[in-house]
């Protein structure tokens, strides 16, 4: 085991699968699929695979979509990956397509294809037109394909082998702001469930819930409240759909007291699903969910910044929810 950025750790999961499977294809646009990380060897799945399986279309988000589902019917395992600025174009092809086609030929159709979807994390300083492609709410709405957002690098490289060896589409949303996380990630294979929420840390005072790139504000909230006197239980998602009630209700069930929290809009977001869930089924609780304006987001940092949730934000909701 060593210490491993996000992005080398989900490439090397991609990297042990392509050996294993000779039919296996990666697609990708703008950004080549290479990694590095101190005193291990290069990734570099284009040199290792060739153009023939590592495929670089050019810059067409929904051409890639449509030849990574058509990878999947024809048998093939596939992967694209979808820098943000063009994260929205793919939703016709996987809404129309990739969700439904299983379904409509009563299981017949295979669809073992991972569309990675990189998120900017609201972003300052690239202004409206870039910044707020945090696409969680969009994705998650779809029948027939799993969400999930990976929050460490130990379940970014644990939900790629899961998303990858999965018979159904996957929309396996990726936090650029997490792109230098470091820490440690096991060498060989291991799978972390697509459809399990993680708790971080146990407490009895309040539910945090949050997922993505807005954990590590959650957490840093976490900790300036238990250094007053509350006990925080902090809920990671890790998965938006199939969403873990069982986790979320039970940590509710205890704590009475729940504050969701999201980077991505106000309105209908994962945490307004979050309360919903947990309010249908914890009689007694309070609810909270903070998230960023239903408002374009400026090209000034220093507004920018606040505007998105931080964990200042996080632990004075939390103060005035427990109060």
């Amino acid at each position: 085991m060593a210490e491993k950025s996000w992005m080398y750790a989900v490439l090397e999961a991609v990297q042990y699968e392509m050996r294993q499977d000779p039919n296996m294809v990666w697609i990708y646009e703008l950004t080549a699929p290479v990694a590095s990380n101190p005193g291990m060897p290069v990734i570099n799945l284009e040199t290792e695979f060739t153009r023939k399986r590592v495929v670089n279309t050019g810059i067409d988000e929904i051409g890639m979509a449509a030849a990574t589902l058509g990878a999947g019917l024809a048998g093939s395992r596939a992967a694209t990956y979808i820098p943000y600025q063009g994260a929205v174009m793919p939703f016709q092809i996987i809404q129309n397509h990739a969700g439904k086609l299983r379904h409509m030929t009563g299981g017949v159709a295979s669809m073992p294809v991972v569309f990675i979807m990189e998120m900017t994390g609201q972003t300052p300083g690239f202004a409206g037109q870039h910044s707020d492609y945090e696409i969680d709410s969009y994705y998650m709405h779809i029948p027939g394909v799993k969400t999930v957002v990976p929050s460490t690098p130990y379940d970014a490289k644990g939900m790629m082998v899961s998303a990858l060896r999965d018979p159904d589409p996957v929309i396996y949303l990726y936090p650029a702001g997490l792109r230098e996380l470091v820490e440690e990630v096991p060498d060989d294979q291991y799978e972390v469930p697509l459809d399990k929420a993680v708790v971080r840390s146990e407490g009895s005072d309040i539910t945090i819930v949050g997922s993505g790139a807005g954990m590590p504000e959650v957490l840093k909230a976490a900790e300036a409240l238990k250094a007053e006197g509350m006990s925080v239980e902090v809920v990671d998602l890790r998965s938006l759909k199939p969403m873990d009630t069982e986790t979320l209700v039970t940590s509710v069930g205890k704590t009475k007291r729940l504050l969701a929290v999201d980077q991505t809009y106000y309105t209908l977001g994962p945490a307004a699903e979050v309360v919903a869930r947990v309010a249908e089924n914890v009689d007694g609780a309070r609810f909270k969910r903070i998230a960023f304006p239903d408002a374009p987001p400026p090209a000034s940092p220093e507004m920018f910044l606040w505007m998105r949730v931080n964990a200042d934000h996080i632990a004075n909701a939390a103060r005035k929810l427990v109060g």
